[in-house]
């Protein structure tokens, strides 16, 4: 894809509402033969046409009907294993984007397209089948989005994947090598030596869970370290990968490319709970990335068991020596929760969590340590204030202020940075804190629109809260998390809305919709099975391996019916000739396990056994028209 942004597709000629109003009085014999477009006379002007350009007026998050959320939210789907597409501030879901975990609604996991991406045993079968999505953030060009591409963790089995924004569908997964609970994630934002690359080439994903590399099942936990991976944004491949000292929560990068961090817990490297907790402060982790690139072209790597991904030293004894360090650990309190860099590219922030505080570090004297220009690595902390019981995760309004969620006083706190750094330099009348929020209950991460950009325009902010008790009707033991909408165009926080969303989400990003341009109708060309005219719809047979073509355009499939044998492999690839927008058509076969859609324009393939002898109905799971008689074929297997 260009690094441009992304065009908007040019508009359907005939809207979903309209096709079927006139189509719906079709005859039986039309509905069999139509391969033509309908007629659009006497139609009735779709919903969306007067809608597209209705915009909410204030910050209300109850939109009336036609009016567009003015934000995307892309959310972490928790233990379901997706994404989740909410628009905001209505804090409507939009969308499911599937990734790591089987998703019967669009045929995830069934069809040999998205099997391929997820990946498959000897025998075919899905590899994995269960995830646990934490972390999601978005391609960068210029500071901001650039609306190509998204990414998004799955910590169970180390993998990442990433979600082509023009389509909202992932395209890539891609599992880490000699890593274990892969937890933050976060693209640069350009390369830290070449200014002409002003976008995302990298991602780097931080890995919580030490173990013995190469794995061999060691007990000497004085043996076990973490890895922090560099994976390629286009081809997601992993570049080069850290030893490091500490188990990664969050990932950070800085916007002129040259610095990633991670927040670091356990630098004891302990094995049990009161050996995790043995030291008096923990670190943040900064990662100079040019020196790292150059270490690995200069061949001063490693590599670990079967991977040949290059591994270099980014352990805090062999990094003591600021000229040629590849890392650099800043001494912040203990279990830190959460790094976030400030939209004016000025600092990043970590909180304590087993301490009241949040550490500002001002990246340039980061900067200047691995210059040799700073003696003491921790002068790079210009403010440690204290900002209630459990802070975790911090937000920005681009004002100078920060919000970061306080888990155990059940808070959000608004506190400014500058003045924060005033107070920690002793000017005690310097007021940081601004205000403090109720949230309930227990927040976790937070995020503002627009906030890890440099276009962070403090508007509404998002806090997901672990506990929602008594704020939704009891449906049972398991209760669902509450997400929470605040105002913070103001002074003053104002609570907009509670949301009640599945477990367990974790982190989100927040973005102006004018950003990315999704294309309502795939390119047919892009996909190398299509059967792009009815006509050359069939079966053939090699052996006991059959090949099925048929397209679909409503009200019908191009085949009636086809036949097969008992036990033959069947291979059956659709086409969607439809060019209307949101006419997607389903394929469901019973007793098979077959159910999966096909978008205007897209093609996709199922491979499945054949079963017992008889007859079996295919039929368009997704509403395809107006009557119940179209969109049906017969598989019929022979004995």
């Amino acid at each position: 894809m260009s690094q441009d942004k992304i065009k908007e597709s040019e508009a359907p000629a005939l809207g979903r509402r309209r096709f079927l109003n006139t189509a719906a009085i079709a005859s039986i014999g039309t509905l069999v033969a139509c391969n033509e477009k309908p007629s659009t006379a006497g139609a009735i002007p779709s919903a969306s046409a007067s809608a597209g350009g209705s915009h909410a007026s204030s910050n209300a998050p109850h939109l009336k009907p036609g009016e567009l959320d003015t934000y995307y939210g892309l959310w972490s789907g928790g233990h379901t294993g997706d994404m989740r597409v909410l628009g905001l501030p209505s804090g409507r879901e939009i969308h499911r984007i599937p990734c790591f975990v089987p998703d019967a609604l669009v045929g995830w996991g069934v069809t040999n397209e998205s099997k391929k991406v997820m990946g498959t045993k000897a025998d075919g079968s899905l590899k994995y089948t269960v995830a646990d999505t934490h972390h999601t953030h978005a391609s960068y060009k210029d500071g901001n989005y650039d609306g190509r591409y998204a990414w998004i963790n799955d910590k169970i089995n180390s993998r990442i994947a990433r979600i082509r924004l023009d389509y909202f569908v992932c395209d890539k997964i891609t599992q880490l090598p000699n890593v274990q609970g892969f937890h933050g994630i976060f693209p640069d934002k350009r390369d830290p030596v070449d200014e002409k690359i002003n976008y995302t080439t990298r991602v780097f994903c931080g890995g919580e869970f030490a173990t013995p590399l190469p794995n061999a099942g060691s007990a000497d936990s004085s043996k076990y370290r973490s890895m922090f991976s560099c994976v390629d944004a286009e081809t997601m491949e992993v570049r080069w990968q850290v030893l490091i000292d500490g188990n990664c929560d969050l990932v950070a990068t800085s916007y002129d490319g040259k610095l990633a961090a991670t927040n670091q817990y356990n630098t004891e490297m302990g094995a049990h709970y009161e050996d995790m907790m043995s030291a008096e402060r923990d670190a943040c982790l900064f990662y100079n990335v040019a020196r790292i690139e150059a270490a690995v072209k200069a061949g001063k790597f490693k590599t670990i068991g079967d991977s040949k991904v290059p591994v270099v030293d980014g352990t805090h004894e062999a990094n003591k020596d600021p000229k040629t360090a590849l890392t650099a650990y800043v001494s912040v309190p203990k279990n830190p929760h959460g790094v976030n860099a400030s939209p004016d590219g000025k600092y990043f922030i970590c909180a304590g969590k087993l301490s009241p505080t949040g550490t500002v570090i001002d990246l340039s004297k980061v900067l200047d340590w691995f210059d040799g220009k700073l003696e003491k690595l921790d002068a790079a902390i210009v403010a440690e204030v204290e900002l209630g019981l459990g802070p975790l995760h911090t937000a920005f309004d681009g004002r100078g202020n920060a919000f970061t969620t306080l888990f155990l006083d059940s808070q959000v706190v608004k506190w400014n940075v500058e003045a924060a750094i005033k107070f920690h330099a002793g000017d005690k009348t310097a007021k940081y804190v601004v205000d403090r929020l109720d949230v309930q209950y227990q927040p976790g991460h937070l995020n503002a629109s627009q906030s890890e950009t440099k276009a962070a325009d403090g508007k509404y902010l998002a806090v997901g809260c672990k506990f929602s008790k008594d704020r939704f009707l009891p449906v049972g033991p398991l209760h669902p998390e509450n997400e929470q909408m605040i105002d913070i165009s103001g002074e003053k926080m104002v609570l907009m809305a509670d949301h009640p969303v599945r477990g367990e989400p974790h982190d989100f990003i927040i973005f102006k919709r004018d950003l990315v341009r999704p294309k309502q109708v795939y390119d047919l060309n892009e996909f190398p099975l299509a059967t792009k005219d009815p006509k050359d719809s069939g079966v053939v047979r090699n052996g006991k391996k059959v090949t099925v073509r048929m397209t679909s355009q409503a009200p019908a499939f191009s085949l009636r019916e086809f036949t097969v044998k008992k036990g033959d492999e069947v291979t059956l690839i659709l086409t969607n000739l439809d060019k209307i927008e949101d006419l997607t058509h389903g394929f469901a076969i019973p007793n098979h396990n077959v159910n999966f859609i096909v978008n205007p324009q897209e093609t996709a393939s199922v491979t499945f056994i054949a079963g017992n002898p008889g007859v079996y109905w295919c039929y368009c799971t997704h509403f395809c028209h107006a009557l119940h008689l179209e969109m049906r074929t017969r598989m019929i297997v022979e004995a």
